[in-house]
């Protein structure tokens, strides 16, 4: 007589199997979370004020252009590459846009402030290009293709501005960084638009399919046809792109351009925020949620950090070694 439970007996490993593939693939992301919570929760309990719509905006405004340039750094690092040069092309749109609004073409502002908020960012991406350019045509590792502009763009940012701090007052400009539209911060608005729209290109395109082909197995993606090189071209550009936006939206804050500090170790911040979050820093797994939670938890501990009195520059200490124990999660995981 047959055994009835003779069909159903190798489910239980199979089950088991999913359930460590799921956790292998969503485990960090799911520790992101916890982590975010229990950060909110230590500071509703020890910190003085923190639930308040004031602190809560003064936390979103910082991290929205993290997760901005964040989101760019996710797709880049999903490839198997790193984009240092992210800050600095910050400072070059920083420096470049107020050129256009307070000089305007032809002595029209409007024209000069639609140049403003487009010229700069294009401008990023083109160098975001040259970055994937040197990378995918010429076989440059990609620490040492986007460390030249790392170290000459803030370079380029300085001579074009000699070296001065451009100060501004332009409401229209302004509402980039300043705007509250139904009282959320407008850059927030833009941070969660970037986040929804790259989400949905990695899960649901078949870009984002190749993109994860390419830093899964660049060579396995190659024989199956994956455009490899114009796949890290685009993750490069779009890298360049959301760096510019950043970079507007800082220089909207401050009301002020300095070539010297504008997106000042934001390559640091980005690559944090994406280790933490659960995209993988050899390639081929990515999370633009998890970017935006990675984001959220950095800025949380170092808000945490000033509100006991420890000093801004140990969060320099911190970032590096949440970056060292991101890694080490991974390593744990594979």
């Amino acid at each position: 007589m047959p055994d009835p439970n003779a069909g159903t007996a190798p489910s239980l490993p199979r089950s088991r199997a999913g359930r460590n593939n799921w956790w292998r693939g969503n485990g960090q992301i799911v520790g992101a979370l916890v982590a975010l919570v229990l950060l909110v929760l230590f500071n509703a309990i020890f910190t003085p004020n923190f639930l308040t719509a004031q602190t809560f905006y003064v936390n979103m405004t910082q991290v929205a252009t993290i997760v901005i340039v964040g989101v760019g750094m996710t797709l880049v690092i999903a490839t198997g590459g790193i984009d240092l040069s992210v800050g600095a092309l910050m400072a070059i749109a920083g420096a470049l846009a107020p050129m256009l609004f307070m000089n305007p073409p032809l002595g029209n502002p409007v024209l000069g402030l639609m140049l403003a908020f487009t010229v700069p960012v294009l401008v990023a991406g083109a160098f975001g290009l040259f970055n994937g350019a040197l990378v995918s045509r010429f076989g440059i590792q990609p620490f040492i293709a986007t460390l030249i502009l790392f170290i000459a763009g803030r370079g380029i940012a300085q001579v074009m501005t000699n070296g001065n701090l451009q100060v501004f007052s332009n409401g229209a400009f302004q509402y980039i960084g300043l705007g509250r539209p139904f009282g959320i911060p407008f850059q927030v608005v833009l941070m969660l638009l970037v986040v929804a729209l790259f989400a949905w290109i990695m899960a649901r395109t078949i870009f984002g399919r190749q993109v994860l082909a390419v830093g899964g197995n660049e060579k396995a993606a190659r024989l199956s046809g994956v455009p490899v090189g114009r796949v890290k071209l685009a993750v490069y550009a779009i890298s360049g792109l959301l760096a510019g936006l950043a970079g507007l939206i800082v220089i909207a804050i401050n009301s002020s351009s300095d070539a010297n500090q504008v997106g000042l170790n934001m390559e640091l911040d980005a690559i944090a925020a994406v280790a933490v979050g659960g995209t993988a820093l050899t390639g081929g797994r990515a999370t633009v949620i998890g970017t935006l939670l990675g984001a959220l938890i950095i800025q949380l501990i170092r808000y945490t950090l000033l509100a006991k009195g420890v000093p801004d520059a140990a969060a320099l200490v911190v970032k590096a070694g949440i970056i060292l124990l991101a890694v080490y999660v991974q390593r744990q995981q594979h």
